[in-house]
């Protein structure tokens, strides 16, 4: 007599955890992405009127310089790097378009003008980086302080723009459904963001970008091109602020020495906060557009509200600055050893 076939007991369904389903590197920017719903229902909750095509809308508006900044500051900490001229850059593209302007220059002539300023002040700094070995902490406080230097230079005062074609630029508007209205600078901003994501993910340029963000040395034995990127990425970033500089003078249509003061501070939060790693090698720019939006929220939500200082707005960016590097951290020392 045969026994009978052994038959294994039913397996009971363990539930996976989330975190372990999703890969670690997308958690800061789904952490971001779950503040900023957070925040936003929370203004649409107690303001009557916030919850409105049109305040997202302004969202973009109010910081579609900011975003564009925020792309090119985050090819730079991606690499590991840091830059700390982009806010006197965007400063010194408002003089220049402002004085160049005065001066009876074309339009077209002062936006490549000042798009050609701000990568030849990149490319300097990359140089700097690269070539000579300097710390980026330093190259770019050198940038930082030759760009508003030069601002003095071309003049103390402000310098009102009055040209006729960016005053078109500047007050048009691009109707949408819904009676929702944006400016060009948005439609510009979102196309750079378009382009940044694109280079990153699906070229050379870009894998290399992570590569020697992850280690310059692997990188370098891999054969890959570390120095032309290290180089490249402040081009990049120099480009970005001269183009957020110019979308400033659309928005204030001013040029001003004191413009954009703090400026590279709301970049490198906005990045940090969408959840690009500070060590390099890890995000992306949709969190760091996302992180502009938490930023930008946090600033009308203080508006909405009306009895509090603006300075409230820093001191939640702080917190915010604060959680989010603790998050990495954590995320890191739950990375196994490879």
């Amino acid at each position: 007599m045969t026994a009978p076939p052994l038959v294994a007991p039913p397996r009971e369904k363990t539930r996976v955890p989330l975190t372990s389903r999703v890969p670690s590197r997308f958690l800061p920017v789904i952490a971001t992405f779950v503040v900023f719903v957070l925040t936003f229902g929370a203004g649409s909750i107690r303001y009557e009127g916030f919850a409105t095509g049109q305040v997202v809308a302004n969202l973009f508006i109010d910081n579609a310089f900011l975003i564009v900044v925020a792309v090119g500051m985050t090819f730079v900490i991606l690499t590991g790097g840091i830059d700390l001229s982009v806010g006197s850059v965007v400063a010194l593209s408002t003089m220049i378009a402002a004085a160049t302007l005065r001066a009876g220059w074309p339009a077209w002539l002062v936006i490549l003008a000042v798009l050609a300023t701000g990568a030849l002040l990149g490319l300097g700094m990359g140089v700097m980086v690269h070539r000579f070995g300097v710390q980026p902490f330093i190259a770019t406080l050198a940038g930082m302080f030759l760009a508003r230097g030069l601002c003095f230079v071309i003049s103390v005062e402000s310098v009102s723009i009055k040209d006729g074609t960016f005053r078109d630029i500047a007050l048009a508007s691009i109707e949408l459904p819904g009676e929702v209205a944006i400016t060009y600078g948005v439609v510009i901003a979102l196309i750079v963001v378009a382009v940044a994501a694109y280079v990153l993910h699906l070229t050379r340029f870009g894998r290399t970008v992570y590569a020697v963000g992850g280690s310059e040395s692997s990188a370098t034995l891999m054969g890959l091109r570390t120095g032309r990127v290290k180089v490249g990425v402040y081009v990049i970033s120099g480009f970005c602020s001269a183009l957020g500089g110019l979308l400033f003078s659309f928005y204030m249509l001013s040029g001003y020495s004191l413009h954009a003061v703090g400026l590279e501070l709301d970049a490198i939060a906005a990045v940090v906060v969408g959840g690009t790693l500070l060590a390099g090698g890890v995000g992306y720019v949709v969190g760091s557009v996302v992180g502009v939006l938490v930023l930008g929220t946090v600033q009308t939500l203080i508006s909405f509200e009306g009895t509090l200082s603006s300075w409230w707005t820093k001191i939640v960016i702080g917190v915010l600055l604060l959680a989010f590097i603790a998050l990495q951290r954590l995320i890191v020392r739950r990375q196994p050893v490879k």
